[in-house]
């Protein structure tokens, strides 16, 4: 008995632990993920103007940290992390913030300048930009220290600001990555599309037959039930005073048939008496 027993929960715990496994790599597989980037060290971040977006500025791709995520791009698609090195999932939309993050800030960056204004950006060490990140957002610390670093600068209007995120999002989809991404979307969404037709069309052809057999039914009943109520009556009265009509003319044939015998029964007594 203990060995069955024993055998009957070593196939528990197999069959247990290889249905998640067998899902995994199903998702690894289904989802390509980005290629890994190897650091040295944790990598410092500087903070783009007008914004709480940070960037790592020492490396050719486009890592971002923004509210409390690390964030990458790649082929047209995006994906975020806990952790700048790794942990990479999936994001199915364009985060909000990059369409506030001016495409040109390399050179920026490079040369120190921001719009024509001396930018002396200030390099964050990854571990104080995690204890501190959400502190300078709620506290505006950018606003109040210099002005983002950038010299005798104003930042935009909201008006204006607005405008040019929405030139940068027409310039984003305009991309030839993200149009192909876009397609291969598209093309995967068909299917379902024609799936989810008939489904929608089947309640409508219920609905058009469902009215038509609805009033030909009480048509019928109504149009049969006055015409049997009305010939009922008409029946029955077409029947009682022909009934009625006839009976006292046949009392009245019955009395002159009697008064025409006595008259003759008179009539045979009188010749008697006459012959006596």
């Amino acid at each position: 008995m203990k060995k069955v027993f024993w055998g009957a929960v070593f196939l528990a715990l197999v069959f247990g632990i290889s249905i998640p496994t067998m899902a995994s790599a199903e998702v690894n597989v289904s989802i390509v993920l980005p290629p890994p980037i190897i650091f040295a060290a944790p990598p410092a971040l500087i903070v783009l103007p007008d914004t709480y977006v940070y960037v790592v500025p020492d490396i050719n791709d486009d890592i971002f940290f923004c509210n409390g995520w690390w964030w990458r791009e790649w082929n047209g698609r995006w994906y975020r992390s806990h952790y700048y090195d790794r942990g990479w999932g999936y994001y199915n939309n364009v985060p909000s913030f990059y369409f506030d993050v001016d495409p040109g800030w390399r050179g920026y960056y490079r040369d120190h300048n921001w719009y024509g204004h001396r930018w002396n950006y200030e390099r964050i060490p990854n571990q104080q930009l995690q204890q501190n990140w959400k502190g300078w957002q709620s506290d505006r610390h950018w606003e109040r220290k210099g002005t983002w670093g950038v010299q005798n600068y104003q930042p935009r209007p909201q008006q204006q600001r607005q405008e040019v995120r929405q030139k940068r999002q027409q310039q984003y989809q305009q991309r030839p990555e993200v149009q192909k991404q876009r397609q291969s979307q598209e093309k995967g969404q068909k299917p379902q599309r024609q799936e989810q037709k008939p489904q929608v069309q089947q309640p409508q052809s219920r609905e058009t037959a469902n009215p038509q057999h609805r009033d030909a039914g009480p048509q019928s009943r109504e149009a049969a039930k006055p015409q049997h109520r009305d010939a009922s009556p008409q029946s029955k009265e077409a029947v009682k005073p022909q009934h009625r009509e006839e009976g006292p003319k046949s009392q009245e044939g019955k009395q002159e048939h009697s008064q025409e015998q006595q008259g003759s029964h008179e009539r045979g007594e009188s010749g008697k008496q006459d012959r006596r």
